[in-house]
């Protein structure tokens, strides 16, 4: 049995799309009226945040002074936090090259909103749906460090904090009965907002290219990035398991997958 390395790493984890399936009255809305017809959960890993940081930091200067982008009105926005569904497509490139050239990893859960699945898995509670999926993302996570700081996306008002940390350590103690350490890893569980913490809107924008792949069909944002992709699980794309896993040996290609 290996050891955890005497290090910290962090993970920042955040959401694309939404756990709703049913309008106030009861309704399967999923697919229509705003509602998204996937979840995705995905989470960067970095034992270096600070060069992260300082590289959108120095994009947000150079945006804030670039006068071709004056006078948009969701540059106000923009200029707190990089959000992708949001950003003008200039802001979007700029982006996404920035990303191009940092160094992490990472991985995501995507999960179809089934109703069956829904009720029977998560007794038909958004909340619990959301944390399935934290700790379904955490259990194919191979946690390498001795210390371990996971951040996620605050949503809403609530922090939640205390199911989300349930969640995770639920997924890694999954993952650690399959490959155990054989020793202490520290994990502390964090919320944090993408303003706060400037990691989250990488994530964000890593989000953002997989659900544009699924709902959208259109690749060529995830294939700007794919290299930093260690995983992808479509969850519930059970017609195509096992090739549903997306790893290195079976690169991710929405034309690989089962229609919505």
């Amino acid at each position: 049995m290996k050891k955890p390395a005497e290090s910290e790493c962090c993970f920042f984890v955040d959401e694309s799309g939404d756990p709703t399936f049913f309008d106030k009255r009861g309704n399967l809305i999923v697919g229509r009226g705003g509602c998204s017809p996937i979840l995705i959960l995905g989470f960067i890993e970095t034992c270096d945040p600070t060069h992260i940081r300082r590289a959108l930091d120095r994009l947000h200067v150079e945006i804030a002074a670039d006068k071709y982008l004056e006078g948009v009105p969701s540059m106000r926005n923009t200029h707190v936090a990089f959000h992708a569904k949001n950003d003008v497509p200039e802001v979007r490139q700029a982006v996404f090259k920035c990303i191009a050239a940092m160094e992490f990893k990472a991985q995501f859960v995507v999960a179809r909103k089934i109703e069956r699945v829904f009720r029977n898995t998560c007794n038909s509670s958004e909340g619990k749906f959301y944390d399935h999926l934290v700790t379904r993302l955490f259990q194919n996570a191979s946690i390498r460090h001795a210390v371990n700081r996971v951040y996620i996306s605050r949503r809403g008002a609530s922090t939640r904090l205390e199911p989300l940390e349930s969640a995770v350590r639920l997924g890694i103690s999954n993952f650690e009965a399959r490959s155990p350490t054989g020793a202490h890893t520290d994990v502390e569980v964090l919320t944090q907002t993408a303003a706060g913490e400037a990691c989250l809107q990488v994530i964000d924008y890593m989000n953002w290219a997989v659900y544009r792949a699924f709902v959208k069909g259109e690749m060529r944002f995830y294939k700007f990035i794919e290299d930093k992709v260690s995983l992808l699980v479509d969850l519930y794309d059970s017609g195509n398991y096992p090739r549903n896993w997306y790893d290195k040996d079976n690169p991710f290609d929405i034309k690989k997958a089962s229609p919505l």
